[in-house]
């Protein structure tokens, strides 16, 4: 048998003891289960703020101090003014106060009362108008103003009728937006570091267990020590790709039940390779990202003899992951700057990059360069954490250096 096909061998029992040793357990259902329990602390938590955002809105109001035909005109243009805003962009409802003895006075004490939480009132003459808003109320004194200047308008028209009967006409794109494409890149992006941040974290616990109870001791003796790095980054791939086959399968069963509403505005958001492509490519980069960062965090992993070490060690990992992202996610909002450039280049942002450009561009050429480049690194830190590890923690050199040193002692 040749030495390839020996360390080839060696390395996929390595792989196949880790996966059953992760999958066959009972905690291997909580980790699958993880995203929906995430899911679900998260929208009891948007739930609840949601109802408490929408108590406020439910008293927030606009005031208008007047009366007769002026308030009547000034409410029903309000009302055709708030057709061209979306629901949750619009201002507070508008309601009439009638004025008293001392309107200013009224006006400052609306700001006090209980029942309502005004965000401006309107008061005085619309020629030279005074509006009082709160804290938060800037934009709605702006709409109160542009709506005493419409009303002026108006009465100077002759009145509120409506002088153009327009016809509207809904176009549909033949393809996706350049806006459309910057979402998926950002998307693609930040579905990969979520991906990645679950996934290639579990592999710093593998080694450092192992470190441990001298496990690895006995199998850095019975195969090479890379074989034992890259068996376990395919081993815990394995576990990534069922988590993934689990979820991929359940969320593009719930796509189909989306209101049309949303699935229509989802058809602006694609990206520019075309979706089988991007299909292939966002895997391709998933594997490369995975092992990339899988190889560092084993690496890191390996340094840890206890649990307090690993988890003093979780924090720059975070950190690292974090900036990844973030270094990522700049260069797809500027897919031609010399950032997008570097995070390309960079070998551990360019997996997360790389899919941001195929969001943003139809070019493949550089996608075979870079999941070349990409592969080269995974070769190159494997091997360091593998020789860092031998001299450092199993305090073993090379078989040169160790032959120097026993001749220098003869």
């Amino acid at each position: 048998m040749s030495n390839l096909a020996r360390l080839a061998r060696q390395t996929f029992t390595i792989a196949r003891r880790d996966f059953v040793a992760t999958v066959f357990t009972p905690t291997f259902l909580l980790f699958l289960l993880a995203p929906l329990m995430m899911l679900t602390f998260g929208t009891v938590g948007g739930l609840g703020a949601a109802s408490m955002a929408k108590s406020g809105d439910d008293k927030a109001r606009i005031v208008l101090i007047g009366g007769g035909a002026r308030a009547d005109e000034m409410q029903a243009i309000d009302a055709q003014l708030r057709r061209i805003y979306r629901d949750r962009e619009r201002p507070p409802r508008l309601i009439v106060e009638t004025p008293g003895a001392d309107a200013a006075a009224q006006a400052r004490m609306i700001f006090d009362r209980k029942d309502i939480e005004a965000s401006a009132v309107l008061y005085g003459p619309l020629e030279k108008p005074q509006i009082l808003y709160g804290a938060q109320g800037s934009r709605t004194a702006d709409y109160m103003a542009e709506l005493a200047q419409q009303t002026l308008r108006v009465e100077k028209a002759g009145g509120a009728t409506s002088l153009s009967e327009p016809t509207k006409i809904r176009m549909a794109r033949t393809g996706t937006t350049a806006s459309g494409q910057g979402q998926a890149g950002f998307f693609t992006v930040f579905a990969l570091f979520m991906v990645s941040l679950m996934l290639a974290g579990q592999v710093v616990g593998t080694m450092a267990e192992e470190r441990s109870n001298k496990v690895i001791e006995i199998l850095a003796a019975a195969v090479p020590l890379e074989s034992v790095f890259f068996g376990k980054l395919i081993g815990m791939f394995g576990v990534a790709m069922l988590f993934l086959l689990f979820w991929g399968t359940v969320v593009i069963n719930a796509g189909a039940f989306l209101p049309t509403k949303i699935a229509a505005n989802l058809a602006d958001i694609g990206p520019a390779v075309g979706l089988p492509m991007f299909a292939t490519l966002f895997f391709a980069y998933f594997v490369m990202a995975y092992m990339l960062l899988g190889a560092v965090f084993l690496g890191v992993g390996a340094q840890a003899s206890t649990q307090r070490e690993l988890q003093m060690m979780s924090l720059p990992i975070t950190i690292f992951q974090v900036a990844m992202f973030g270094f990522a996610a700049a260069a797809a909002a500027n897919p031609d700057s010399w950032v997008a450039t570097a995070a390309e280049l960079f070998p551990f942002s360019s997996p997360f990059a790389m899919a941001a450009r195929a969001a943003n561009s139809a070019e493949l050429w550089r996608h075979a360069l870079a999941l070349a480049w990409q592969a080269l690194w995974v070769v190159i830190t494997v091997t360091i954490a593998a020789r860092l590890f031998r001299r450092g923690v199993l305090q073993s050199g090379s078989p040169k250096v160790r032959r120097k040193k026993a001749a220098a002692t003869s």
